[in-house]
């Protein structure tokens, strides 16, 4: 079956980018329907804070809208207000930082669900809920341990003593955030756990939520009420024991800009650290850090053409790239062709480890350069996708 392929309405049209990003839905609603599956009988929203990890919030939500998600988080208020016009009334948009006390009116008039992680932020819903006359719907989160959002353990203390604190508020949800979830076997995953109930029960009665992606996968402990996804949807492995699990979602072709002969001791790009040693044929390509390729992952990264591995030489560039294709037959190259930096087989976790970071920021570094093409049914990688087919 041929995919079916909407190019998105970015700048960057196929006949003048450099790179191609496609997006994979259909990769990416099965992804959202086994972390469903996997989380039991809780329920499974999505986070799609960072336009939807980099990958265009305005595509991936309905996607996952189909596939059965009513829950959302995003980070900011501005984020939730610019989803409002892509989801349908039955979804949720709940708002991870809160909101700024000049953005808590705007975030509840959009019906969007506030996070409140101080009682400061409490005080001013507080506050607002008594000028509106009605109680507003929150999220309260605690901090189990990572010193990053929620209330500390002697503000769950001093709501427990004074109930009053959360006057005019409706509880709704009880969160936190594991720090350590990606490597199951740390203790630290058990004990914020037993941290977490133990606030939970000091506090009024409400749905709980713990596990982001990877505490999906510490088992059905750790699900509470509602999991909150958010990477393992995009195409990022929950941790690494579970690599293969979560199916790949993002394939990026970039094309040849220039091809050219190199002789023993010519030397490649910013500060001439790379030298060869033999004649060999490279291939300058028209993606750099500009486009998300961090210039300290040159060393071990590389590109790749069918089979073929394409090593990255001398340091990335804010535009461009240096591969060798010495291994890749002569008959097989041409000017503007395309070659992969990042595929099935080659994800964002093997190109993370050349970096030295982690999935995550590698999705959300993806530049806003590239033609971008959404394909609603998945399709096999068997020839490289031509752009101006759209």
């Amino acid at each position: 079956m041929m995919p079916s392929l909407v190019a998105s309405d970015v700048r960057w049209p196929a006949s003048r980018a450099g790179a191609v990003l496609t997006v994979d839905l259909a990769a990416l609603a099965a992804n959202y329907r086994f972390l469903t599956h996997k989380a039991k009988k809780a329920v499974c929203a999505a986070v799609v804070k960072a336009d939807a990890y980099g990958l265009g919030a305005e595509k991936v939500v309905p996607a996952l809208l189909r596939s059965g998600a009513r829950e959302f988080f995003v980070a900011h208020v501005d984020e939730g207000l610019a989803l409002a016009p892509f989801l349908s009334e039955q979804a949720r948009i709940s708002v991870l930082h809160g909101a700024r006390p000049g953005a808590l009116k705007a975030c509840i008039a959009a019906g969007m669900r506030p996070v409140m992680n101080s009682l400061e932020q409490i005080g001013q819903l507080k506050a607002l809920a008594a000028r509106l006359g009605q109680k507003q719907d929150a999220i309260l989160q605690v901090d189990t341990g990572m010193s990053r959002f929620g209330l500390s353990q002697a503000d769950v203390h001093k709501i427990a003593h004074d109930p009053s604190l959360l006057d005019g508020i409706s509880l709704s949800l009880i969160m936190s955030h594991l720090a350590c979830a990606d490597t199951p076997e740390d203790p630290a995953n058990k004990q914020q756990l037993d941290c977490f109930l133990s606030c939970a029960r000091m506090l009024p009665p409400a749905p709980l939520s713990l596990a982001a992606s990877s505490g999906i996968f510490l088992g059905e402990a750790f699900h509470g009420d509602l999991v909150r996804p958010g990477a393992a949807l995009y195409g990022v492995a929950p941790n690494k024991q579970s690599p293969d699990v979560i199916r790949p979602v993002v394939r990026l072709q970039t094309h040849v800009l220039q091809l050219r002969q190199l002789s023993p001791g010519d030397r490649v790009g910013y500060g001439l650290t790379w030298q060869a040693t033999e004649s060999c044929r490279v291939a300058v390509l028209a993606t750099g850090y500009a486009d998300g390729f961090a210039r300290q992952g040159a060393q071990a990264g590389c590109a790749w053409f069918k089979t073929w591995r394409l090593p990255v030489l001398g340091r990335i560039s804010m535009d461009s790239m240096v591969v060798d294709i010495s291994a890749v037959p002569e008959a097989e190259v041409k000017p503007d062709m395309l070659v992969d930096l990042l595929n099935a087989r080659h994800g964002v976790d093997e190109v993370a480890r050349a970096e030295g970071t982690i999935g995550y920021e590698v999705l959300t570094s993806l530049g806003r350069r590239y033609h971008r093409v959404y394909q609603h049914d998945s399709a096999t990688e068997d020839a490289n996708y031509e752009t101006e087919a759209v």
